[in-house]
């Protein structure tokens, strides 16, 4: 799988506000669930733990602006897939 970059902004299935994408493979806490993507709300950024929004790969909507793609990004991407 090919997670989008940090800073991604995207709208999931069925959302009306764009979030912003600021980690991946992330773990939930209090049930432990792993998710592709955590995000916040986007202008706004992260403004609280009761405003992360958590979800998998499959459930974008729509990109409306790419994050940073880099040799870093690249190295971050295999990491990603072997974890």
């Amino acid at each position: 799988m090919t997670y989008l970059p940090i800073g991604t902004v995207v709208t999931l299935v069925n959302g009306t506000k764009p979030i912003m994408i600021y980690g991946r493979k992330q773990i939930q806490q209090g049930n432990e669930n792993i998710w592709d993507y955590v995000a916040c709300l986007y202008p706004e950024g992260n403004i609280g733990d009761e405003y992360n929004v958590f979800f998998q790969h499959e459930e974008i909507d729509k990109i409306y602006h790419y994050g940073l793609e880099s040799s870093d990004e690249d190295k971050m991407q295999q990491i990603l897939n072997r974890a």
